[in-house]
């Protein structure tokens, strides 16, 4: 079956935040959607729906075989059996478990060519960690499913694009990470982005690492050693990569029209200027793993779970982007320059 006919997975994220009642939004909101399933716990989502819609039905499936993708029933692929609900609102082992048993799951599914791809709902760090797995986040979940993939983290909206050089670490690491096979990577998984969205030629802008990009050397020289050697080596490649610039104004020239992508040293330098313009608008995409993979910009939202607040909006913006990104032919690698 082609790519863009398969089902898209929804993993169900971290039953005791606003994963599961988002995900069950979606699905009595947008009835019009492209087939897709849930991959996560069968009593999570059963009482997720009932919360929102007596009306809704939960189908239970233990094999992407049994789906049956009818109006107004939700296809559930059990991931976990949990004995009862977890408690809502906070940190439990319990929910982290869960939560990695549906994401498991679902690159089996994707890495099996069943699906055309995963969106995945919010989890807990601290779950995770809670359930003895020791993972950041989902970046490093898929990135080792796949194979230990050279992944990189992407978040977009309708003015913004920004790819992260490091995801999950300390500041003081990510600036000894943030190395030149690291630009190298994010400079290219950035180009192919752009091209993954239409753009024939991306437009690359790199920050700088340090304020004014080091100013000529006076703030730091990373810069000089590591950054502006790895543009011009990806420029070598064909790609069309400047910088490094001020990661103080880079974005605005972006959202300007001036840039395509923006690639940032490191986690809060990408993703503020992204969420400061609103959660609903953002979707995080997971670049370098053999299937499409995006995500809400958002979390758990423990403060408010359980209590009929959740706003799906930012997960239909994933699911819209993963259709879009589905829907193009893979980009093709480019030319070097002579």
């Amino acid at each position: 079956m082609p790519e863009s006919r398969l089902p898209l997975a929804v993993t169900m994220g971290d039953p005791s935040g606003i994963g599961p009642e988002i995900v069950a939004r979606l699905f009595l909101r947008r009835p019009d959607l492209r087939r897709w399933l849930v991959v996560g716990d069968p009593r999570v989502m059963a009482e997720a729906v009932r919360r929102l819609d007596g009306a809704g039905r939960i189908h239970r499936i233990d094999d992407l075989d049994g789906a049956r993708f009818e109006p107004g029933t939700l296809d559930v692929l059990a991931s976990s059996d949990l004995a009862a609900l977890p408690p809502v609102g906070q940190v439990c082992a319990t929910s982290g478990r869960a939560a990695y048993a549906a994401i498991l799951a679902a690159i089996g599914l994707a890495r099996g060519g069943r699906v055309a791809g995963i969106v995945t709902a919010p989890i807990h760090k601290e779950a995770l960690s809670a359930a003895g797995l020791a993972y950041p986040g989902h970046t490093e979940i898929l990135a080792e499913q796949a194979g230990g993939a050279r992944v990189a983290m992407m978040l977009a909206n309708d003015e913004i694009r920004t790819v992260l050089v490091t995801i999950h670490c300390a500041l003081s690491e990510a600036i000894r990470r943030g190395d030149f096979a690291a630009q190298m990577a994010a400079i290219r998984l950035a180009d192919e982005a752009g091209r993954s969205l239409g753009i024939a030629a991306p437009r690359v802008a790199v920050a700088g690492l340090n304020p004014h990009a080091g100013e000529g050397g006076l703030f730091g020289d990373e810069e000089i050693r590591i950054i502006r050697p790895a543009i011009e080596a990806a420029r070598a490649e064909g790609i069309d990569a400047s910088g490094p610039w001020p990661g103080d104004t880079v974005f605005m020239q972006a959202r300007r029209g001036r840039f395509d992508v923006v690639v940032a040293q490191y986690h809060d330098q990408g993703l503020i200027p992204v969420k400061y313009m609103g959660l609903e608008k953002g979707v995080n995409v997971t670049l370098g793993l053999p299937f499409v993979r995006t995500s809400p910009d958002h979390g758990t939202a423990f403060d408010i779970a359980g209590r009929g607040l959740a706003d799906p909006t930012s997960l239909e913006t994933a699911f819209a982007y993963a259709e879009r990104l589905i829907a193009r032919p893979a980009p093709q690698p480019v030319a070097p320059q002579p």
